[in-house]
C-alpha cells in the first residue's frame, strides 16, 4: 500500500490499524501470490530483464519475513538476497554506492536488499557516522544510481515497512525472551529507538527527496505480519508485471 499525499509519501499518514482478520484466507492469499511471483520470475528470467527490491523499515518491522515470503516459492538461481550491515573495511575504501554497485542484479536476475544504500541518509545521519555535507549530496547521488539502472530497463522499488513504537517494543521483548529469536536484538537496536523521533524525520526527508516514477516508494503498515507480506508480495508482483508489459 502507497501512502501518498499528491505525489508524496507521507510517514504519518500509513493507515496501521490495517490487518487481515481471517488468517486462513490471508494465507491463501499469500500462497497465490507466490505461486504468481514464482510466474513472472520466469518469464523475466526468460525476457532477460532485472529487477532490483529494496527493504528498508523500523527495527522489527519484519523485514526478513516478508523477504521469505516472498522468495519462498521463486527459483533460487534466479535471485539474490543482499544482507546489508555496516561497510567492511575494503569497502570503506570505495565510495559508499560501489559495494551496492557489484551486486547489481545480472541480467534476468532479481536482487533482494535487506537494507541498503538508504543508511547513507537514515542511519550514518542520525547516528553521525556521516557528516552533513555527505548525507546531504547523498540524495542527488541515490537518485543518479537509481536512474542508471532504471534507464537500463531494471525495475526498481523500494519498500519501508512501518510500524508503532509500541508494536515494536512488544516485538523487542518477544525476541529477547525467545532463546531462538535472541540473536536479532542488541543494543544498538534500543539505542536506535530512543531516536525515533530523528530517524522518522530522516524517513521523512528520505521520501521527499527520492520517491520518484521510475523508482517509488511503498510506505506498508506492517503492525499486522500477514497484512505486510501480503501487500509486500502484491507490490512486487505488479511491479514485475509492469516490467514484462515495458511499462
Amino acid at each position: 500500500m502507497k501512502e501518498t499525499s499528491g505525489n508524496k509519501v507521507r510517514l504519518d499518514r500509513v493507515d496501521l490499524s490495517l490487518e487481515l482478520e481471517d488468517k486462513d484466507k490471508a494465507d491463501r492469499e499469500i500462497e497465490k501470490l507466490q505461486e504468481r511471483l514464482y510466474e513472472l520470475q520466469v518469464r523475466a528470467f526468460l525476457a532477460r530483464k532485472s529487477a532490483i527490491f529494496v527493504f528498508e523499515g523500523w527495527d522489527a518491522a519484519g523485514k526478513g519475513g516478508a523477504i521469505k515470503r516472498l522468495t519462498a516459492r521463486m527459483d533460487p538461481r534466479g535471485y539474490k538476497v543482499w544482507p546489508i550491515g555496516a561497510p567492511r573495511e575494503h569497502e570503506l575504501a570505495h565510495h559508499y554506492l560501489w559495494r551496492f554497485a557489484t551486486r547489481a542484479p545480472e541480467k534476468g536476475e532479481i536482487a533482494v536488499f535487506d537494507r541498503s544504500w538508504y543508511g547513507r541518509v537514515l542511519v550514518e545521519r542520525v547516528e553521525g557516522f556521516a557528516t552533513k555535507a555527505e548525507w546531504s549530496r547523498a540524495y542527488e547521488e541515490i537518485n543518479a544510481f537509481e536512474r542508471a539502472f532504471t534507464s537500463d530497463g531494471v525495475a526498481v522499488a523500494k519498500l519501508w515497512l512501518h510500524i508503532d513504537r509500541k508494536e515494536q517494543l512488544e516485538r523487542f521483548k518477544d525476541r529477547e525472551g525467545n532463546p531462538i529469536k535472541r540473536y536479532k536484538i542488541g543494543p544498538d537496536d534500543w539505542r536506535n529507538r530512543k531516536a525515533w523521533s530523528k530517524y522518522a524525520t530522516a524517513v521523512q526527508d528520505m521520501f521527499d527527496r527520492t520517491h520518484r516514477p521510475d523508482a517509488p516508494w511503498y510506505a506498508i503498515p506492517a503492525n499486522d505480519k500477514r497484512y505486510a507480506r501480503r501487500e509486500v508480495l502484491r507490490i512486487c508482483a505488479g511491479t514485475l508485471e509492469r516490467l514484462l508489459k515495458g511499462g
